[in-house]
């Protein structure tokens, strides 16, 4: 499948001597550097040998292979950032030289901040998208995030739904990893997120965090699936697990900079009214969340209680994966008040504010837009937006548009 990544990797290599694609393990980055030239030479730092070849002496490697590098899973060599920052710095100017992968480490991006600021082009990949497992190019409605909502009006004509309702709902309950796709039998999916799993906590993680209790960290990544959607409430979580405050806060800030997690702040800018400023997080990945809750098809996933919570993750998922896809900047927030008037998603960006609210349901009736209605008004918004599964999109009022989720 073609990754809507791969054009990004491109601009990104001929405008910087080094590029760094980071993501979830899994998730395609090995597979998108075999798309580089055949210039390129490839090394991965899980194969014994290629670990030892560069590790002995990472200066001197790099002196010896100064571009077309591409090294996989760089978190297990910190000692290759310093060497990183030397080598590009003996000639600063010359893009296109080195392109490095990593995933589960937190420590990477310090690595990377400390040792390559202003060397490097981060790019964050992430699994599938719903569009890319469709292979189909981007909705224009991903287009506006660079030139800009000036006719929002407009574009909401050009977003009909370009996939079934039955396609959606495969996507929603399967989730992005490539492989399940790839193989595509239920028998295998299951086996697969069994052993992902297993490798993140019994690897990965004890592999980076040595001291970690696995045990008890294996038991908060399977409270993720019932967390996921919710906001989160540090103590009543610390207190179930038997931990402390701190060591929760330390669990999900290890699950959200390995990628499996994705904590959204609260966006508290509004002095006159009281708001929730507690985080709320998801599952990125809704096959691993369904897996998790063990549920077995649509029709228990469609009954099930947390049915809403993993359809607003996996669109709010499509939504971020398709602007990293494109190196878009933004910063992404939930928005609640004590009142109980919540947004589920504020994008903020050179874009402007915008506030999206979403729903699994195709019909929306207008007391269900008033949080999103008062959030436009208190914060001087030109529009919001509803995600849904209408069959086509339209205004709701003069301010508020509904988008179908296949019109994305």
């Amino acid at each position: 499948m073609k990754r809507q990544y791969q054009g990004l990797l491109t601009e990104r290599i001929a405008d910087f001597p080094c590029v760094a694609l980071l993501g979830v393990r899994q998730c395609g980055k090995t597979t998108i550097l075999e798309t580089l030239g055949d210039e390129w030479k490839r090394f991965d730092l899980e194969r014994g040998s290629d670990f030892d070849l560069i590790s002995r002496d990472p200066d001197l490697f790099l002196r010896l292979h100064p571009e077309h590098i591409a090294i996989d899973e760089a978190q297990l060599l910190p000692s290759l950032f310093p060497a990183l920052r030397v080598a590009i710095d003996a000639n600063r100017n010359k893009p296109g030289r080195f392109v490095i992968t990593g995933s589960s480490s937190p420590e990477l991006i310090t690595a990377i901040s400390e040792s390559l600021a202003g060397r490097v082009a981060i790019i964050e990949m992430a699994p599938f998208s719903f569009s890319e497992t469709q292979a189909q190019e981007a909705s224009p409605f991903f287009d506006a995030f660079e030139t800009g909502f000036s006719n929002i009006a407009a574009l909401i004509t050009q977003l009909e739904p370009r996939a079934k309702p039955e396609e959606v709902t495969t996507f929603w309950m399967k989730g992005g990893y490539p492989e399940p796709w790839i193989k595509n039998r239920i028998s295998f999916t299951t086996a697969w997120m069994d052993n992902y799993v297993q490798t993140y906590v019994n690897r990965d993680i004890a592999r980076l965090f040595p001291g970690l209790n696995r045990d008890r960290f294996r038991q908060f990544i399977h409270m993720l699936g019932g967390l996921s959607g919710t906001i989160l409430n540090y103590s009543d979580i610390a207190r179930t697990l038997g931990v402390s405050q701190p060591t929760v806060r330390d669990y999900f800030q290890i699950a959200h900079q390995s990628f499996i997690w994705r904590t959204l702040p609260a966006y508290a800018i509004n002095p006159q009214k009281r708001l929730v400023k507690h985080p709320k997080g998801f599952l990125r990945d809704t096959g691993l969340l369904h897996h998790f809750l063990r549920i077995p098809d649509v029709n228990a996933l469609l009954s099930h209680p947390s049915m809403g919570r993993s359809w607003e993750g996996m669109v709010i998922e499509e939504i971020l994966r398709n602007l990293n896809s494109r190196g878009i900047a933004y910063q992404a927030y939930h928005y609640r008040t004590a009142a109980g008037g919540e947004v589920d998603l504020v994008l903020e960006g050179t874009f402007g504010l915008i506030p999206i609210e979403i729903k699994h349901t195709q019909t929306v009736r207008y007391p269900e837009l008033q949080s999103l209605v008062h959030f436009i008004a208190d914060h001087n918004c030109p529009f919001g937006l509803v995600i849904n599964n209408d069959i086509r999109a339209q205004p709701y009022t003069a301010t508020i548009y509904g988008i179908p989720f296949a019109g994305l």
